[in-house]
Formats: structure tokens, C-alpha cells, sequence
């Protein structure tokens, strides 16, 4: 499997990207999808990943199977808002941003729902997503003000009290005092078996 810093070259050219991840299968067999899990000290938080955020899904998945997000934190916290994190180190500076980033996969049916899992991004122009940082909205009521501008390419199913206690810890202004750390796999399992457990979330969610 090629090296991150060696697909991050190809990642402005959206099929040449999915392909060189190592994912070219991710939705190959529609009866089957990853179930990403997040585990903190207090919980653990189960996600999917929309087929229709290519890019994104298929990024996400590359870097948990390389367990590049294991031991990373949530640096940030707002509370009524999102929890951020995922930051990863990438060893390369002479990479250009548009190498660096990905480019927007922004939806008009992706909201920002509660548990709605979101790319972070500097400002600029085209909206190109981080590659790595992502956040997830704690708010229940979501935060609408956020749709059309940053690509949501995943919801959460189960954890929202494991989330809500990541937004109760101590906090020194949006950094919180204590280190909360988190390990992120991904389960390649029936689609069939997900909606036994968690409700038919792909008519709930708009797949299509």
C-alpha cells in the first residue's frame, strides 16, 4: 500500500485519489460498509461514512487502517457546538495546501445534524477540507449555520453520552486541561447487520 505522503499528490483528482488509498472496494459490495469506531477513556462512539463523500470516506478509512488517528486528541471543545480533533503530523512542508488538503465533497442533503462527523479547514476559497482534523456536532439541535460550507461525510449511531462527557471536561477556554485521547478502527461488516442494530440509518441519513 503506497505511502500517505505519496497519495496526498494525487488527492486534487478525485478517482485517482479513491484508488490510490487502497480503497477502490469501499462500496463495491452494497451489502457491506465500515463501521468506524471512536474509543475514548469514556466510551466509545459508533459512526458510518455517506458513500456519496468519496473522497473523504475513503481518506478517513486509509488513515485509520494505517492507525494514524491512535493517540491523537481533541484539541478543541466548545461546548453547545462540536468537539474537534485528528490532527496528524504529516512529515512533508514542502507540500503545497491543494497537496495538503482535500477537495470540498459538500452536499446539499449532508446537514449538520447532531453527531454529524465534518471535515475542519482553514479559510480558503474552494472549501478543501483538512486532511485529517475532522469535528463532530454535540449541539441537538445541530448547527445549521454550518451547512453548504464544510463537507459532512459521516453520522455518529450510538456514544452521544460518551460525547456529551467530552464536552463536560475542564476546559481552558476551548483546549481542554486534560489530554482526551482517542483510537479510531474501522469494521467492514453487513449493512444488513448494522441496521439490525442501529435502525435503518441509510434511509434515515439519504444514502443513495
Amino acid at each position: 500500500m503506497k505511502k500517505i505522503t505519496q497519495s496526498i499528490l494525487f488527492v486534487s483528482l478525485m478517482m485517482s485519489l479513491v484508488f490510490s488509498l487502497g480503497f477502490s472496494s469501499v462500496s463495491a459490495d452494497p451489502k457491506y460498509d465500515y463501521l468506524i469506531t471512536i474509543s475514548t477513556e469514556f466510551g466509545d462512539m459508533k459512526l458510518i461514512l455517506f458513500d456519496d463523500t468519496p473522497i473523504h470516506k475513503a481518506n478517513f478509512l486509509k488513515l485509520v487502517q494505517e492507525g494514524k488517528y491512535n493517540g491523537t486528541i481533541f484539541h478543541r471543545i466548545i461546548r453547545n457546538f462540536m468537539v474537534q480533533g485528528g490532527e496528524i503530523k504529516f512529515n512533508n512542508d514542502s507540500l503545497t495546501f491543494i497537496q495538503k488538503s482535500l477537495p470540498s465533497e459538500i452536499r446539499p442533503n449532508r446537514l449538520h445534524l447532531q453527531g454529524a462527523l465534518a471535515a475542519a479547514r482553514p479559510e480558503n476559497p474552494e472549501k478543501r477540507s483538512d486532511l485529517s482534523q475532522f469535528y463532530i456536532v454535540q449541539n441537538q439541535s445541530g448547527t445549521p449555520f454550518l451547512n453548504g460550507n464544510y463537507t459532512v461525510f459521516g453520522q455518529m449511531l450510538v456514544g452521544f453520552n460518551v460525547l456529551e462527557k467530552i464536552v463536560n471536561q475542564e476546559l481552558n477556554g476551548s483546549t481542554p486541561v486534560k489530554e482526551i485521547k482517542m483510537n479510531i478502527s474501522a469494521e467492514q461488516v453487513k449493512r444488513a447487520d448494522i441496521i439490525k442494530f442501529y435502525g435503518d440509518v441509510y434511509a434515515q441519513f439519504d444514502f443513495k
